[in-house]
Formats: structure tokens, C-alpha cells, sequence
């Protein structure tokens, strides 16, 4: 091996944003992730939205959608699908 080209390998601890944290070793001191084996939702057995960049929010912001109106269908669609029967 070629010396002093290899990065300094370091302790460091992985922290996920539902609050588990996990000591490991690697190139950078720290680092931070969306989503672990914790609280995923296949490894929980739970489906939960994880928007932890404000996605859904932002979405719903953007088209002035309520939580109500999130589910409901347009009435354009229902007046489509009465008249083609």
C-alpha cells in the first residue's frame, strides 16, 4: 500500500432521525440518516408516512389541499363516470 493516500478511518456514530443512534467505524466522524432498520417500516411490520423533508407538506401547500379534500375524488371525474354509463 501506497502511504500517507488512504483516509483516516475513524470511530463514528450513524444517528437517525426517530432518534437511534449506532457506533461504527468510517471516514467521517459523523453521520445522520432518514431512515434505520428502527423504523422502517419493513423491518417494523407498521406503515407510517416518514417526511422528514416536509414532501407531503409542501405538496399539499403548493395545491392548496386540506387534510379532507387529500382523499376526496374531483366531482369531474364522478360526472365522467356517470355519463359514460
Amino acid at each position: 500500500m501506497k502511504p500517507n493516500i488512504h483516509p483516516e478511518y475513524v470511530e463514528t456514530t450513524i444517528t437517525c432521525a426517530c432518534g437511534n443512534s449506532l457506533d461504527t467505524h468510517a471516514t467521517v466522524p459523523g453521520l445522520r440518516v432518514d431512515i434505520c432498520s428502527n423504523c422502517h417500516p419493513f423491518y417494523t411490520g407498521k406503515q407510517r408516512l416518514v417526511d422528514t423533508a416536509g414532501m407531503v407538506e409542501r405538496y399539499r401547500r403548493r395545491y392548496n389541499l386540506d387534510e379532507e379534500e387529500a382523499g376526496e375524488v374531483p366531482e369531474q371525474a364522478d360526472a365522467k363516470a356517470a355519463a359514460e354509463d
